[in-house]
């Protein structure tokens, strides 16, 4: 047998999971990002070289002004927010619903519980999932709430 070298064949890799746990696979090339998340990554990268193009054509005709240091600070600050809070919007993948427990990919068939979360047919009782929200209290608050105590006057005796 002739070795991978010689041939110039590559072992195939594993598949990897793109980092943005969107359970679509990565790879190398793509910094183990799939396409999907490589492409919001890449536009985010030209917002932010727009941004910053803009941000310095800005400072320049500010250049007369004698805060130009604070000005640029504060901009470069805001700048590295707004490319921080678009990233951490990428990440998040709102439409994409799974089990807080197992992570399985559940749809439209998901279950919310009253402890915020979502979880899939096997973990959504309480028990399964430790569920920290407080069934007993929320049921006496709401029992004691429809049925209030009514105390009648004491009637003064003859």
């Amino acid at each position: 047998m002739e070795s991978s070298k010689e041939t110039g064949c590559r072992a195939p890799e594993d598949p990897v999971l793109c980092i943005n746990d969107c359970d679509f696979f990565g790879s190398a090339a793509t910094m183990n990002m799939c396409s999907k998340c490589q492409k919001g990554m890449i536009l985010l990268k030209q917002e932010h070289a727009k941004l910053a193009a803009a941000f310095s054509k800005d400072v320049v005709r500010r250049s007369s002004s004698s805060d130009e240091s604070e000005l640029a600070l504060a901009g470069v600050a805001v700048a590295s927010a707004d490319l921080a809070s678009q990233i951490s919007q990428v990440k998040s993948k709102e439409g994409l619903k799974k089990c807080t427990a197992c992570h399985k990919h559940v749809g439209l068939t998901g279950f919310s519980c009253k402890c915020g979360d979502l979880f899939c047919a096997v973990h959504h009782y309480s028990g399964k999932h430790n569920c920290p929200f407080d069934y007993r209290n929320a049921g006496q608050n709401a029992i004691a709430k429809v049925n209030p105590i009514f105390v009648a006057e004491k009637l003064s005796k003859i």
